[in-house]
């Protein structure tokens, strides 16, 4: 298998393609050419390597491998399953059965997804080497980056990275975010100093628990050091539009600090205030421009005016991150939105090799060493894929599965894994479109995740999921002889942080009003019925904002149907959509709102599974 990197300090300075790469970057770019060129093998490899050291776990050995490694046999006997399949097996490890069921390697910790299964995160199982294989691929960003917009080892990324709550599963391992697992590690915390990962938060600030405490102090360490900024970002767009609405409500407390060279008391965690008075020094002058920008009537822009160096954004901005663009475009006067690497908590998978390119066209080339990667091709329909996530595949569906240099151009497909960690053929639920090649190795563009039909920031909710909260919320309206007669919903990411809206139409036959106190608990009893995930974004992360029912006149939806019918849809075949976001319907339903509810309170939400914590 071609070597990866090794990090090795900066070796003499060579010019490539108009730039100066240092002997690290070149190495990293070799790597990239040596991987895609050989992507057939190199999978191959893997593969084997895969096999080979898990050949004897219980899993396998369930399925019939009896020890064999051939990627044939592995193929044929084992299935490609689902996290429901495999759960039971994730359950006996998470309780303590410390035998080598899914892989030859003990388990580590547990990822949480931001997938669901049965309203919890899902758990990933995975191994201590696989934070080597996540820094490898960050190891390649900067060499890739630094070819588009050089010198960027000259500054400082100012980047708003968080930690959230993690929970130890009843055997006593941790269960996190994968983001949370690596900013942890050693990896990230005692990172030898490289230009490339020079970032205007102390690691103090990103590890800080309190997210208050974390955004203020990581803001404040950003506008201290505002003309060594080079490049801004965080991992999601939306968290990155929060950091400014945040500016936009804490500007007067900071310039406050900043000109006296004090930290407020409200960030009383004492690494954090260490790490931050090493920074902050009084500085009436910069207090004073930040003053002035910040008071100006319009916010167009600020991240130029107050940050002027910055060169790009680097912020995830495809699927459903896409509805953000016009709001950091706006922010930042439209400098270039990069999206630099694709990666979940099952895997890592590969990174954008033309990060300038407009957020429409990214795509993602998949680094060959990081997984064994299959493809099972779908033809989606109004949205739905021609195969079901719960139903196991046919044999015809089994053999239509291709390896990673098999994919065509133009064809979707979902993903299916095979890690190091012990996941076997393992659907991730993302829908890849190939959009081209490098070398040998096949660059896919982020379609969409399967069946979510709501998500504002890592929240993923789907139509089946949304249809169980407003049966439980409008279960509270028959005390009024009331009823929703017909629903949809939209993704409202014009507030921030953004929120769930609902669209209802109301069948009264008794001639008692509902008060509006009713419609309120409505709101809170659709967030207690969603999943965790969503939960935590509201009552912990902050991430998500109050759920908003808006009561619509009668006749509405009929009108939405007239809508549709005048845009070429069959009367036969229309059916109500659960979800929409389309201007022209969302315009058309709020045109015809005559109220609106927010849910009063956060719903309840505890780190970890609801069986660990009963």
């Amino acid at each position: 298998m071609p070597e990866a990197p090794k990090n090795r300090g900066n070796g003499a300075g060579l010019g490539v393609e108009g730039g100066i790469l240092d002997d690290k970057n070149i190495r990293a770019l070799e790597f990239i050419e040596d991987v895609t060129m050989n992507a057939k093998e190199v999978q191959m490899q893997v593969l084997s390597e895969i096999i080979t050291r898990n050949s004897n776990v219980e899993y396998l050995q369930r399925h019939g491998l009896n020890g064999r490694v051939d990627a044939d046999t592995f193929k044929k006997i084992v299935p490609v399953v689902t996290y429901e399949d495999m759960l039971p097996d994730i359950e006996r490890i998470a309780n303590g059965d410390m035998s080598p069921i899914l892989c030859s390697k003990p388990i580590s910790e547990f990822l949480t997804s931001s997938g669901t299964s049965g309203g919890e995160r899902k758990l990933m199982p995975t191994i201590e080497e696989e934070l080597g294989r996540r820094s490898l691929l960050y190891s390649l960003l900067m060499p890739v980056m630094n070819q588009s917009v050089p010198g960027l080892d000259e500054g400082k990324g100012m980047y708003f990275l968080f930690v959230k709550s993690e929970a130890k599963t009843p055997g006593g391992l941790m269960a996190r975010p994968v983001l949370t697992s690596y900013y942890k590690s050693s990896y990230f915390r005692d990172r030898p100093y490289d230009p490339y990962t020079n970032y205007t938060s102390p690691n103090e600030t990103i590890l800080c628990p309190d997210s208050y405490q974390s955004m203020y102090s990581q803001l404040l360490c950003g506008l201290c050091q505002n003309k060594e900024v080079l490049r801004v970002g965080a991992v999601f767009a939306s968290g990155f539009i929060r950091a400014i609405r945040f500016l936009e409500k804490h500007w007067v407390l900071l310039c406050k600090d900043i000109r006296a060279g004090t930290l407020d008391s409200q960030i009383n965690d004492p690494s954090v205030r260490e790490a931050v008075k090493r920074i902050l020094k009084p500085n009436p002058e910069l207090a004073d421009f930040i003053e002035a920008e910040c008071r100006r009537e319009s916010w167009e822009g600020i991240i130029t005016r107050l940050w002027p160096n910055t060169k790009y954004i680097d912020v995830i901005v495809t699927g459903t991150m896409s509805q953000y663009i016009p709001t950091l475009d706006y922010y930042s006067n439209g400098l270039p939105l990069v999206c630099t690497m694709y990666a979940s908590s099952e895997c890592y998978f590969g990174l954008n090799l033309n990060p300038l390119c407009k957020p429409s066209e990214v795509s993602y080339t998949l680094i060959p060493t990081m997984a064994y990667f299959e493809f099972l091709p779908v033809n989606r329909k109004n949205g739905f894929t021609n195969v079901s996530e719960s139903a196991p595949l046919n044999e015809k569906e089994h053999q239509e599965l291709v390896d990673l240099v098999d994919v065509k151009l133009g064809q979707e497909y979902e993903l299916v894994v095979t890690t190091y960690a012990g996941l076997y053929r393992y659907r991730v639920g993302d829908i890849l479109c190939v959009a081209g090649f490098k070398n040998k190795a096949p660059q896919f563009k982020f379609i969409c995740r399967k069946n979510v039909a709501l998500s504002i920031d890592s929240d993923k909710t789907d139509e089946f999921e949304l249809q169980n909260a407003v049966k439980n919320a409008a279960d509270h309206l028959l005390q009024f002889d009331a009823s929703v007669t017909e629903y949809t919903s939209y993704a409202d990411t014009s507030t921030i942080p953004g929120h769930y809206v609902l669209y209802w139409e109301i069948g009264l036959s008794g001639a008692t009003p509902i008060p509006p106190s009713v419609f309120e608990d409505c709101c809170l009893i659709m967030e207690e019925s969603l999943n965790s995930v969503y939960r935590q974004g509201r009552a912990s992360d902050k991430s998500i904002g109050p759920l908003e029912i808006r009561i619509v006149e009668g006749g509405t939806f009929d009108k939405l149907m007239d809508y549709a019918l005048s845009q070429g849809a069959s009367i036969n075949q229309y059916k109500t959509p659960r979800c929409v976001k389309y201007a022209p319907i969302i315009e058309l339903l709020n045109s015809r709102v005559v109220s609106n509810y927010f849910s009063p309170k956060c719903p309840k939400w505890v780190a970890g599974h609801k069986q660990w914590c009963t």
